[in-house]
């Protein structure tokens, strides 16, 4: 059974499919244990999104999953208002495409104590996965990307799907 945690693993190694790595470095790069991510990998070649051998994941899989799986799999968690790291069309990936209708609608946030905006709280699919993000500029646009196909209307669900996948694609070329 796949695991949140699972979906941050996985868009780390499809954004960077050429560069060599180590479970230690990606468990330090998305501040995870070791164990946690060797494990998460072996989640993964399970669910057939990842190839062990290759140490690669499986693009065409990984982007069905990603656009028609995690917002069944991985509900949103909506709190309150706080403080917190913008996502989903709040987030700067999104919120230049939307605009100006993105000015009228409510921001979410990741709740993080160093956060700079206010909004509705949008538990992160995994907790570690924030303060990851905050020093990857890439894995905060997917997650946020992400987050956006997770809580938003169709109009924004459609370009987040569409902005990952061409991010996804120009990775792996």
């Amino acid at each position: 059974m796949l695991k949140p945690q699972d979906m941050v693993i996985l868009l780390k190694l499809a954004l960077e499919p050429v560069r060599p790595w180590s479970y230690n470095q990606l468990a330090y790069e998305l501040r995870m244990s070791a164990s946690e991510v060797h494990k998460g990998v072996g989640r993964l070649d399970h669910a057939r999104l990842f190839n062990k051998q290759t140490k690669r994941p499986h693009r065409r899989a990984c982007e069905e999953f990603l656009v028609h799986g995690v917002k069944y799999a991985f509900a949103p968690d909506i709190g309150p208002v706080t403080r917190g790291v913008p996502t989903g069309f709040a987030a700067p990936v999104l919120s230049h495409p939307l605009s100006p209708e993105s000015a009228e609608m409510e921001a979410y946030v990741w709740p993080h104590p160093e956060g700079l905006v206010r909004g509705t709280a949008l538990t992160p699919l995994f907790p570690a996965a924030v303060e990851a993000a905050r020093h990857d500029d890439a894995l905060y646009a997917a997650l946020a990307l992400l987050d956006a196909m997770r809580i938003g209307r169709a109009r924004e669900r459609s370009l987040a799907e569409k902005m990952l996948l061409e991010t996804l694609r120009r990775a792996a070329e």
